[in-house]
């Protein structure tokens, strides 16, 4: 029976510190505040909103949703990405990505301000991130991975971590902590060979390929602990992960479910960020 690793108490743990910040900082007459920008109704995107939106409710920090039709036309869409960027009561901005083809991400990227990144989009903080350089702000999800890992007590250095998925939203810039940590990572994805093989050898398994349940008991190491980056949306329209919990559970010594896990602490990321970048 592996321990459930749940999201809930990482937060917790870190509530007390954020809510401290944010009072300290509206006492001295700023108010922190998120710009959420949604495109689209997407399930993954309004789940994150709702876990996001409640965080910030909880912690006292301020938050704007920005909402565009699926069909908005580029420039549309970019007038009003700047008019929000341009907001001096925004502190940071938070774009669900993958946007719909016919809009340009790149572009977007480009026009958005670093120090108000809050995800780690741009060109400058990822930068920062490859060079290990803390100044910038991390993807939120890698980082609450982390944050979730050492919670935990689970050894990173020197640990062999597979980890499935090599976007730059979570596997690339996570590759990049986990090696900080001194482990030893392979990146896995849908053109690797023998991709069980290359899981069972890991004693931590990390899933982010946004397939729903592909990681199965075969792909898992007896004791191996087991971290579940994805939000997906099965046959019959529930919330699941990358992993197929109920195969892979009995073997793991460690798990995170979906939802409850990551995700709860990737919000609280997503808040410290906002709180740091208020303070500057």
């Amino acid at each position: 029976m592996a321990v459930i690793l749940k999201g809930m108490e990482v937060a917790n743990a870190m509530k007390e510190g954020l809510m401290a910040e944010n009072e300290a900082l509206v006492a001295k007459g700023t108010t922190p505040c998120l710009a959420i920008v949604r495109v689209g109704e997407r399930p993954d995107d309004l789940a994150y909103e709702r876990g996001a939106l409640k965080r910030f409710e909880g912690l006292g920090i301020a938050t704007k949703v920005s909402v565009f039709p699926e069909d908005v036309a580029q420039s549309d869409f970019e007038t009003g990405f700047k008019e929000i960027n341009d907001d001096s009561a925004v502190h940071g901005i938070l774009l669900f990505r993958p946007l719909p083809k016919h809009l340009d991400e790149d572009a977007i990227l480009k026009i958005i301000d670093p120090e108000k990144d809050m995800d780690g989009m741009c060109d400058t903080n990822i930068a920062k991130v490859f060079a290990g350089d803390e100044s910038g702000y991390a993807p939120c999800t890698p980082e609450g991975v982390i944050e979730l890992l050492k919670h935990f007590d689970v050894p990173l250095k020197g640990a062999k971590v597979a980890l499935v998925g090599r976007s730059m939203v979570v596997g690339k810039p996570l590759a990049m902590l986990l090696l900080k940590e001194n482990a030893t990572i392979t990146i896995c994805h849908t053109r690797t060979k023998d991709l069980a093989a290359e899981c069972r050898a890991a004693d931590i398994l990390i899933a982010a390929a946004g397939a729903a349940k592909m990681i199965k008991a075969e792909h898992v190491k007896e004791g191996a602990v087991v971290i579940d980056v994805g939000i997906n949306v099965d046959e019959e329209g529930n919330l699941c992960g990358d992993v197929d919990f109920e195969t892979v559970e009995p073997l793991a010594s460690m798990i995170t479910p979906v939802p409850g896990g990551v995700g709860s602490v990737t919000t609280s990321m997503l808040a410290k960020h906002v709180l740091t970048a208020a303070a500057k």
